[in-house]
């Protein structure tokens, strides 16, 4: 009866290796169809890039998706003691400069990994 355990365990583990390199797969092909002109996602994207060139050099409220959360930012930067302010955008990344109650910060943050950019 022992066997049976260590037998479905090593099954559980093996699944779950499964499930873990399918994600990484999902996540890259996700990344990949943000730059295909002509795609939900690359219109979305687009649209992101304009609205953090909008703000380059104002305070902004960065929302980033779940897979991509940075305390830096979210945490320190969106409260009222500290600031997110855009720097710099480009079609990869966002330069943004962080400061919180810990000091000030240059941080630079992938395109694909920001969910919403909202002006303070």
């Amino acid at each position: 009866m022992e066997y049976l355990g260590i037998v479905f365990g090593i099954f559980g583990l093996c699944a779950f290796a499964e499930v873990c390199v399918l994600k990484s797969k999902v996540t890259a092909l996700e990344a990949q169809l943000g730059k295909i002109a002509g795609t939900p996602q690359y219109e979305e994207r687009q649209s992101l890039i304009r609205a953090a060139t909008d703000y380059i050099g104002r305070q902004v409220r960065i929302d980033l998706k779940e897979e991509y959360q940075d305390v830096e930012i979210t945490m320190y930067g969106n409260t009222k003691s500290g600031s997110n302010t855009i720097l710099d955008v480009d079609d990869d990344w966002i330069l943004v400069q962080v400061i919180s109650a810990k000091g000030t910060k240059q941080i630079l943050i992938r395109a694909e990994a920001v969910q919403s950019i909202t002006e303070v």
